[in-house]
């Protein structure tokens, strides 16, 4: 298991010019640039009259108060609602799984009743994306529904079983659709599906290849694309740009989608050019480069828990330097800037398993993640009993303050 979705942890406990959109691949909105660009993100942070690289964390509204925080981000993950349409209510008629999502019941697994019952479905997506709005940082979603949705096993089952039952990914893309709708024209950051597209790579090197139900499923919306994997990524970013047009919007980039776990390797004979080419290849034939950026993660642990210390020194591997450049031949083979998300905060100060040196590392060499076509930076515990922003003995808001202090870093110096 890579990751453990964080909100649900929440419910439990060199120089360059600017870069004409416009001119972007399929000229669809997408704004990171092209392959040959310097700086692959510099149209994306343009578009949202920011220059440096950006910070943000997964946390609660006391953290955003002691910073001025680029972005903040929450997962979307649980479940979907029973039935093949969102529910008109949260109180009357709706469930997951044949439990209700009223509140008299206990409440329910999807994303779109977290709220109060009488909310209309989807207002925590919307109030979310006000507080964070309010706080001026912009809202980031992790959409992470086929693992807990379906019902498969973790791994290879998500690409060859889950997305090619039509039923299920009818429900799968009415709930994108949705979550996009109530967006509308809010500006906010999505992030589609961690690990999937790493575990479709493992399933097979070509997407289109890999059977889905993607025009079968959902011909209003996906009728033009293919049905595959290749054509699910395209046609979720498509309706990205349909039904929320002021939404950025990427795929994630697993560093172990090609067999090899590239950020923690530690042989210095591998081709991690090679592996970040082979990668950024198979996410490029699932639209990645119609999207805004690519998501990464280093680690879904503190260091401590995993005892996989990347070494600060860049002596020994696994170091900071092999995942810049894997990060960096990513971004060049689809032509989008790297966003590093889920961030360990681990710090020397605590515990023995809660340590890490990921947080120091980063936010006093934010010049590297630039050289790297890094666009941004955010921090969160990845599962229960890591490190998070209030129990952190403060490191990260600290190292944080320090960064805005000093002027942030462009981006494109």
């Amino acid at each position: 298991m890579r990751k453990v979705p964080a909100l649900l942890l929440s419910v439990l406990l060199g120089a360059c010019g600017g870069i004409d959109p416009a001119s972007s691949p399929e000229g669809k909105g997408g704004a990171g640039g092209s392959a040959g660009d310097a700086c692959l993100g510099s149209s994306l942070l343009a578009s949202l009259a920011k220059s440096d690289v950006l910070v943000g964390y997964s946390g609660d509204d006391s953290v955003a108060a002691q910073a001025p925080f680029d972005l903040r981000y929450v997962y979307l993950s649980g479940g979907l609602f029973d039935g093949s349409a969102p529910c008109a209510s949260c109180a009357v008629g709706c469930s997951v799984a044949g439990a209700s999502c009223a509140n008299t019941a206990g409440g329910c697994a999807w994303w779109g009743c977290w709220q109060y019952d009488q909310d209309p479905p989807g207002q925590y997506a919307v109030d979310f994306a006000s507080k964070a709005g309010s706080a001026r940082e912009i809202p980031m979603f992790t959409y992470y529904e086929i693992l807990q949705a379906s019902g498969v096993p973790e791994g290879t089952a998500e690409a060859t079983s889950a997305v090619r039952d039509p039923a299920f990914m009818a429900r799968y893309l009415a709930d994108w659709r949705f979550l996009l709708e109530r967006l509308g024209d809010s500006v906010a950051f999505l992030h589609i599906e961690p690990d999937f597209w790493g575990y479709a790579e493992q399933a097979g090197s070509d997407p289109h290849a890999l059977p889905a139900a993607v025009a079968s499923a959902d011909p209003a919306d996906c009728g033009s694309q293919e049905d595959s994997i290749a054509g699910l990524g395209r046609c979720m970013i498509a309706m990205v740009r349909a039904h929320a047009p002021r939404a950025k919007v990427g795929l994630h980039a697993s560093g172990w989608g090609t067999g090899i776990d590239v950020l923690d390797n530690k042989d210095p004979s591998l081709d991690v050019a090679g592996q970040a080419a082979r990668l950024g290849a198979f996410l490029q034939a699932c639209g990645a480069a119609d999207g805004d950026y690519v998501v990464a993660d280093m680690s879904d642990r503190d260091a401590g828990t995993r005892n996989n210390w990347y070494d600060a020194t860049n002596a020994t591997l696994p170091n900071f330097h092999q995942a810049f450049a894997w990060a960096k031949g990513v971004a060049e083979a689809v032509g989008r800037p790297v966003l590093w998300w889920q961030i360990p905060l681990g710090n020397p100060s605590l515990a023995p398993a809660n340590q890490d040196n990921r947080v120091d590392y980063l936010l006093t060499h934010v010049g590297e993640v630039a050289a790297s076509h890094g666009v941004g930076l955010a921090f969160g515990a990845g599962a229960a009993g890591q490190a998070t922003p209030t129990t952190d003995d403060g490191n990260f808001v600290a190292r944080a303050k320090s960064y805005y202090a000093g002027g942030g870093q462009p981006f494109c110096p």
